[in-house]
């Protein structure tokens, strides 16, 4: 009996469809998330920051020393901290995305550098007795820190970045009484405004 013998090879087998399907969603995932912008600053978290600077800045213009005065910022600078990556972290969850996302890293990248020099400023000019320039350069280095965090988010931080920058040229231009009342306008007012902003039109 004849063998029917096909005149072609037979073709191969396709790639698996699903398995392709997969590597493209997942490349154009990574994509978004790279060119995407870092949505997670906290606006109730700085509504809640701005309340505690008010705070600092009423028991810190009580202290006569300037060893204690400075305790007081401290403390509140690691509260502050606190409450934002808190925040941040419950804002990422909420949106389903990690706090260490592409953006996220870019965010924390930018935003590191002027707030470590303002940290090694802090002591060279508190070792050095020059506690009163200490209110205008924190403002300053910390509005560095949120206007170059704010090139990977959302448009309104990197304006809160240029007011608080403006407190902070007006502090250290300014007579040195004022640098503890424009901390609370900085750190607390300025805080809570943007917070509120943050909240309403960012989703909190």
């Amino acid at each position: 009996m004849a063998v029917i013998r096909p005149i072609r090879a037979a073709a191969p087998e396709p790639a698996e469809l699903h398995a392709r399907a997969m590597d493209n969603l997942h490349y154009i995932r990574l994509a978004m998330e790279r060119a995407g912008s870092f949505t997670a600053v906290p606006g109730v978290g700085g509504v809640l920051m701005g309340g505690t600077a008010m705070a600092a800045a009423w028991i810190a213009a009580s202290q006569s020393a300037a060893s204690r005065w400075l305790t007081v910022w401290v403390s509140e600078a690691v509260i502050a901290l606190l409450l934002g990556i808190l925040f941040a972290a419950r804002k990422s969850a909420r949106a389903k995305m990690p706090l260490l996302s592409a953006p996220g890293r870019k965010f924390i990248a930018a935003f590191v550098p002027s707030m470590a020099a303002g940290a090694l400023l802090t002591f060279v000019l508190y070792r050095d007795g020059a506690v009163a320039v200490l209110p205008g350069v924190w403002l300053l280095l910390y509005g560095a820190s949120v206007v170059s965090g704010g090139a990977a988010s959302v448009r309104i931080v990197p304006l809160m970045g240029a007011c608080f920058m403006a407190a902070g040229t007006l502090a250290l231009l300014g007579p040195r009484d004022w640098g503890n009342p424009l901390l609370a306008v900085g750190f607390g007012g300025l805080h809570i405004l943007f917070g509120i902003i943050i909240t309403v039109k960012y989703g909190g």
